[in-house]
């Protein structure tokens, strides 16, 4: 198939040095490009996320009741 695309700097140089470390043309050196990206996605490379957390010690002010810790931090002006 023979279509037009833009490319960003950044990929075309990508395909370029493809190209000239293998003596690829042009679309060939896009197709293995491509071909690579479609793998990666599809073998799940991503890595999983874990959320982090650290202890923060016990709550200064009393978690259990959103008004009344709204009193604590901003007085009765809140209401």
């Amino acid at each position: 198939m023979r279509t037009t695309v833009r490319l960003d700097d950044d990929v075309y140089k990508a395909i370029e040095t493809l190209r000239r470390e293998r003596g690829l043309g042009t679309s060939a050196a896009l197709n293995e490009l491509v071909r690579r990206g479609l793998l990666a996605s599809a073998s799940g490379a991503a890595e999983r996320f874990t959320q982090r957390t650290s202890s923060m010690g016990r709550p200064r002010i009393p978690l259990n009741d959103i008004g009344d810790a709204l009193e604590v931090l901003e007085g009765e002006a809140h209401r």
